[in-house]
């Protein structure tokens, strides 16, 4: 209320001084000594308030490129009742929140979204401002006749077309702003779960590269015991290839282990904002939640996930285009005052209207646009829904497939690990041979990686779930 005041009388005082100057320009009030040095009055004012240019170059080595400190303050992400500052050590084992509030504060491309958030808050302020007057000035020098002076003519025109749209124009750009704000939540909350998801596969992929170089350190060592028999004579070349294929294999799956950790580990530091060299070390994976029901979920995402949300502010912003643009039908309105000198001395100042005759256009485009543009945010709203309870039904039953299958994997693994323990101990009194021995534990190990690819399947599912429903697992009860 205060700035709409400063600005009405801000206009008031640059009419008064326009028509002051005019006054002053025909020796209205003051004589003609001290008349030069009021007549720069109204610019001079009116310059002190105009902005100044400030250059801010852009630098080849940003603080964003340097080394993070060991310890960072980060705000939690999601938590209305958590403390305004978390404190985060980079050296210790961070947990899924810990890296969640990282990705928030540090990540790069929500920081550019952040500043890029200005903008709205500029379009709000731009689209309450008053219009400014607009001031004509000319001038009729005699060239021949009997009259003593040049003619003078001035205008003063402010367009209520402006005053009149303004309301609705700046709840456009409020409704605008918060659907930008609302799509800055919604990103921040995909990139803190991206982040998470990379966390719960670098802690998988650790796992699963120490049963891998397990599994090939044992087929190697099978593979050289094979080559140094068939070098004596003792065994085929059958059990020979064999070992060969299975090193091999056990070997493809150690690199592609290793590369597989190395891609998550730099995607990591690239969502967290860290140089792609710098190590962080990931805690243990939290315990799963109960299975969700997706009607539950679907009720719970409509009324959480932000992009909804922002969805809904654009169809706010988009009734407020559509009020303005039948607004824009009605008459626009100019309001003018006049003011002149003819030849003959005599000084004029009265008040002209203009405004343009709805005949023909009366802006019918403008509202079919308008129109047509609210059906098709409607359809992309309905449209989201539809794919959001989508996605939440084939994420559950993907989690209980994923859940089933680690169930199942679980119950076998005590007894390959039985079947493991024994034939290494028979070996080792000389019943079976180490071959075999070898075998049952390659058959355990084999069951280790199959059950740690289905606990980082589930694990990413839950993450993945989260994100659709716009809600922690927390609040899935």
């Amino acid at each position: 209320m205060t700035a709409t005041i400063q600005e009405i009388s801000w206009a008031i005082a640059s009419i008064g001084f326009i028509v002051a100057a005019f006054l002053l320009q025909n020796g209205g009030f003051v004589s003609r000594p001290s008349l030069g040095r009021f007549r720069l009055l109204p610019t001079m004012l009116m310059m002190t308030g105009c902005a100044h240019y400030a250059p801010e170059p852009l630098i080849d080595t940003p603080d964003i490129l340097a080394a993070p400190a060991a310890v960072s303050l980060v705000r939690p992400y999601g938590r209305a009742s958590s403390p305004p500052t978390q404190a985060i050590n980079l050296s210790g084992p961070l947990d899924e929140d810990a890296i969640a509030a990282l990705a928030v504060t540090a990540n790069p491309d929500l920081k550019a979204l952040r500043a890029r958030n200005g903008v709205n808050d500029a379009q709000v302020f731009s689209a309450g401002l008053m219009p400014d007057p607009t001031v004509s000035l000319g001038i009729d020098p005699i060239l021949s006749g009997a009259d003593p002076v040049a003619g003078l003519a001035s205008a003063l025109g402010l367009d209520l077309n402006a005053l009149r749209t303004r309301a609705v124009a700046r709840q456009q750009a409020q409704a605008q702003r918060r659907q930008a704000r609302m799509d800055l939540v919604w990103a921040e909350w995909q990139t803190a779960g991206q982040a998470r998801l990379q966390a719960v596969r670098i802690a998988a992929l650790e796992a699963q590269s120490v049963v891998a170089r397990d599994s090939l350190a044992s087929a190697e060592h099978l593979l050289a015991r094979y080559g140094a028999a068939a070098g004596r004579g003792d065994v085929s070349a059958d059990p020979l290839q064999g070992a060969r294929i299975a090193a091999l294999d056990a070997q493809q799956v150690a690199r592609q282990a290793e590369k597989d950790l190395a891609a998550a580990r730099l995607e990591l530091n690239r969502l967290l904002g860290l140089p792609p060299t710098y190590r962080l070390r990931i805690a243990p994976v939290a315990a799963f939640a109960p299975l969700p029901d997706a009607d539950q979920l679907f009720a719970l995402a409509r009324q959480e996930r932000s992009d909804l949300r922002a969805l809904r502010e654009g169809y706010d912003a988009q009734e407020a285009a559509l009020r303005k643009a039948i607004l824009d039908q009605f008459p626009t309105l100019d309001l003018t005052i006049n003011g002149g000198r003819d030849t003959g001395r005599n000084v004029t100042l009265g008040p002209a209207i203009g405004f343009t005759l709805p005949l023909w256009n009366r802006n019918r485009g403008g509202i079919a646009i308008e129109k047509a543009t609210r059906a098709a945010l409607k359809a992309e709203y309905e449209a989201r829904l539809f794919k959001t309870r989508a996605e939440i039904a084939a994420a559950v039953a993907a989690l209980a497939i994923a859940r089933r299958q680690y169930t199942d994997l679980d119950g076998g693994l005590a007894e390959a690990t039985r079947q493991a323990e024994a034939s290494r101990r028979a070996a080792t009194r000389g019943d079976l041979p180490d071959a075999t021995a070898r075998a049952a534990e390659q058959i355990l190990r084999d069951r280790q990686l199959l059950r740690l690819h289905s606990a980082q399947d589930m694990a990413e599912q839950a993450i993945a779930l989260e994100l659709l429903t716009g809600a922690t697992r927390e609040q899935w009860k």
